[in-house]
């Protein structure tokens, strides 16, 4: 069925509700992607600083044991 389009004074095309409805969702999920994934990096940062964290307990630890004190290094 035919339908009529309507453009502004510079040529753009105005949308449907449909449309903007559209591209709403697909920029509302772009989004929700992009927090998911800083979240994802956040977490993964999280886990190297812990694991760096234990790391470097276990190693003044080992300094200890040598009779060694890490903080006067």
């Amino acid at each position: 069925m035919p339908w009529l389009r309507w453009w502004d004074n510079q040529g753009n095309l105005l949308l449907t509700g449909d449309e903007r409805a559209r591209i709403e969702r697909q920029r509302a999920e772009n989004q929700r992607q992009r927090a998911e994934q800083a979240e994802l990096e956040l977490q993964q940062e999280r886990q190297r600083v812990e694991a760096e964290r234990q790391r470097a307990e276990r190693l003044a630890e080992l300094l200890r044991a040598q009779g060694i004190n890490p903080e006067e290094l």
